[in-house]
C-alpha cells in the first residue's frame, strides 16, 4: 500500500511510527517560524499547527512547550508575549519527570504586528481545547484541617488567574449548604462547578443537581474536585488513573485543561427515601472505624490506625443478608435465589419482577432505568465482618479498597469479608493502602450491577446494631449506637437498602 501526502511524497506500507512522523511533518508545513528572543536569549522559534512551541538556544539544545498540556494561559503587550507555563521539572540525577512548577516564557517578537499574529494563533488554539472560561467554586472552610481558604488563596487562585479563568467563590456555612447551592444555581452562567473540599461537598453537589427539575441537563455540567478535606478519594482516583502525582496543583490543572470523563452515580434506596452516592457504601468493620474513630479526632491522622487496632482486638461480626446481581464473569459468587418472594423484601424492586427501579423512585431524578426481572440474583447469609461497595479505586489519599474499580463501567466493586483470623485481618487492612488486600483468600472481591443489604445486629449482642456509612456520612444505625452530635439518620437500620448504578450519569473534569 502506498500513501500519497499533500506534498507528493509516497510512503509505502506506512507503520504507526511513520504515520506519526508524517503527521508531525504535516503540522510543520502549517507552522509559523520567527527569529525572536526567548527569556532574553536569541532563538528560532516555531509554533506548530498542533499547538507546540519549539526552539533551540545555543548551548541548551532543543526545547519545546506543548500548549495543551504545559500552558496555563498567556498575555501580550506590545512586542512581548508572556506564556504562562506549568511544566514538569526533571528530577536531579534521573531521567524521570518531577513535580510540575510554574514557569513563564517571555517571547519578544520583531514587531508588534508579528506579536499580534502569534497571539491570535495561541489564543485560537487554546479556545479550540474547550477549556472552561468561568466556574462556580464551592469551598468548605471547615473540612480537613480547616485550611481550604488558605489553600485556595496560595495554591489554587494563582493557577486560575494565570489561566485567565473567571470564577465565583462561595464558602459553605452549614451542612448541606453545597446541596442547596447546586439546586438553585443558574447553571447557564458557568462552564463547571468546582469543589475545594473533601468528597462530602462533591456528593452534596451531585445530590443537589439531581433534585432539580432540569436534572437531566444539570447533571451534565462538568464537576471538579480539588482536595482540601479529610477524605480526598475522588481527586486521588482521577489523578492516579492517568499516572499524575496527587497534589492540589495537579487537581487544579485538571480543571483548567477541561478534559472530561463520565462518572457512575449510585442510587441508594430504602422505600421512598433515596440518596445518591459517588464513592462508597460500607457496613461492618470499615464503617465502624470510619465513623466511631471521630471521638479520637484529637489524635490527628493516627486515630484511624489506633481505632483499627482496637476494633480488631475486640472484633465484631454482624448478622445480615445480602443479595446482588453479579457482573459477567462473577456469577460463581453466592447462592442462586430460587424463591424471590421469600428472599426479597416487600418494598424492594427485586421482588416486583418486571418492574423497573425507576418506577419505585420519586422526585426529579427517578433513578436508573434498568430492569432486573431476568437477572441472576444471588445471595449470601452472614455473619459478616465487613462489606463495602465501591465506585472508584481510592476512597482516601492512602486507601485503595477497590483497585479494579472503573469510573463509568456501570458496576460497583463489592469487597466483603465473612470470616477471618485477627492476625490475617490486620494484614489485610494494612494492605488496603496499595490494593493488594484483594488477593487474600479471606477477601471476596467481585463486581455487581445491583445490590441489596439487610443489616442485622451484632453476633453475641442482639441489643446492638451497626452503622451504614455512605460517602463518609451515617445513613442508618442500629440500636445501642451512640454517635455524639449525630441524630436523625436518613434511613432505618434493618429494612433492606437497595443500590443500583446509573452508568456514566455525571461528568467530571479529568487530567486527560
Amino acid at each position: 500500500m502506498q500513501l500519497r501526502t499533500p506534498l507528493g511524497l509516497r510512503v509505502s506500507n506506512p507503520s504507526r511510527s511513520s504515520l506519526s512522523d508524517l503527521s508531525r511533518d504535516l503540522e510543520m508545513v502549517h507552522a509559523t517560524t520567527e527569529m525572536i528572543r526567548v527569556n532574553g536569549l536569541q532563538a528560532e522559534v516555531t509554533l506548530s499547527a498542533g499547538g507546540e512551541l519549539q526552539w533551540r538556544i545555543d548551548g541548551s539544545g532543543e526545547q519545546s512547550l506543548a500548549i495543551e498540556s504545559e500552558v496555563l494561559g498567556f498575555s501580550s503587550e506590545g512586542r512581548e508575549i508572556t506564556v504562562r507555563g506549568y511544566v514538569n521539572e526533571p528530577r536531579s540525577g534521573e531521567g524521570e519527570l518531577g513535580k510540575r512548577v510554574r514557569k513563564d516564557f517571555v517571547l519578544v517578537m520583531p514587531t508588534e504586528v508579528v506579536a499580534e499574529s502569534w497571539s491570535d494563533q495561541i489564543r485560537d488554539f487554546i479556545n479550540s481545547l474547550g477549556r472552561p472560561k468561568r466556574v462556580f467554586i464551592i469551598l468548605n472552610p471547615y473540612g480537613g484541617k480547616r485550611s481550604a481558604r488558605k489553600i485556595f488563596d496560595t495554591e489554587i487562585k494563582p493557577l486560575l488567574v494565570a489561566a485567565n479563568i473567571m470564577y465565583t467563590l462561595q464558602e459553605t456555612k452549614y451542612q448541606l449548604h453545597a446541596q442547596e447551592l447546586a439546586y438553585k444555581l443558574d447553571l447557564l452562567k458557568y462552564d463547571g462547578i468546582v469543589c475545594v473540599s473533601g468528597d462530602g461537598v462533591f456528593v452534596e453537589v451531585v445530590n443537589g443537581l439531581l433534585q432539580r427539575e432540569d436534572w437531566d441537563t444539570a447533571i451534565k455540567v462538568p464537576l471538579g474536585i480539588i482536595p482540601a478535606g479529610t477524605g480526598n478519594g475522588l481527586a486521588k482516583s482521577l489523578l492516579d488513573a492517568v499516572g499524575e502525582m496527587y497534589s492540589i496543583q495537579n487537581a487544579t490543572f485538571a480543571v483548567i485543561r477541561g478534559h472530561k470523563r463520565a462518572l457512575d452515580v449510585t442510587t441508594v434506596l430504602q422505600g421512598e427515601t433515596k440518596f445518591f452516592s459517588i464513592l462508597m457504601l460500607t457496613w461492618g468493620l470499615i464503617a465502624d472505624i470510619d465513623i466511631e474513630s471521630e471521638k479520637y479526632r484529637w489524635m490527628g491522622s493516627t486515630r484511624l490506625d489506633f481505632y483499627c487496632f482496637l476494633r480488631i482486638m475486640k472484633l465484631r461480626k454482624y448478622h445480615g443478608h445480602v443479595e446482588f446481581v453479579p457482573a459477567p464473569g462473577h456469577e460463581l459468587y453466592g447462592e442462586p435465589i430460587k424463591d424471590r418472594a421469600i428472599c426479597m423484601g416487600t418494598d424492594d424492586v427485586s421482588e416486583k419482577g418486571q418492574n423497573c427501579v425507576a418506577e419505585v423512585l420519586q422526585g426529579s431524578y427517578r433513578g436508573p432505568s434498568v430492569c432486573f426481572e431476568k437477572s441472576d440474583w444471588r445471595f449470601l447469609e452472614g455473619p459478616f465482618v465487613t462489606i463495602s461497595l465501591v465506585n472508584v479505586p481510592w476512597v482516601g489519599e492512602d486507601a485503595m479498597p477497590a483497585p479494579e474499580a472503573k469510573f463509568s463501567d456501570g458496576f460497583l466493586d463489592l469487597v466483603m469479608i465473612k470470616d477471618c483470623p485477627k492476625s490475617a485481618l490486620l494484614s489485610i487492612l494494612l494492605k488496603i493502602k496499595d490494593g493488594s488486600h484483594v488477593k487474600s483468600p479471606y477477601v471476596m472481591y467481585l463486581k455487581v450491577k445491583a445490590f441489596k443489604l439487610v443489616p442485622g445486629n451484632r453476633v453475641g449482642d442482639p441489643t446492638k446494631g451497626g452503622i451504614v456509612d455512605v460517602d463518609g456520612e451515617v445513613v442508618a444505625r442500629g440500636e445501642g449506637i451512640d454517635l455524639c452530635g449525630q441524630e436523625g439518620d436518613l434511613m432505618a437500620y434493618g429494612p433492606p437498602i437497595q443500590l443500583t448504578v446509573d452508568k456514566g450519569l455525571a461528568t467530571v473534569f479529568s487530567p486527560r
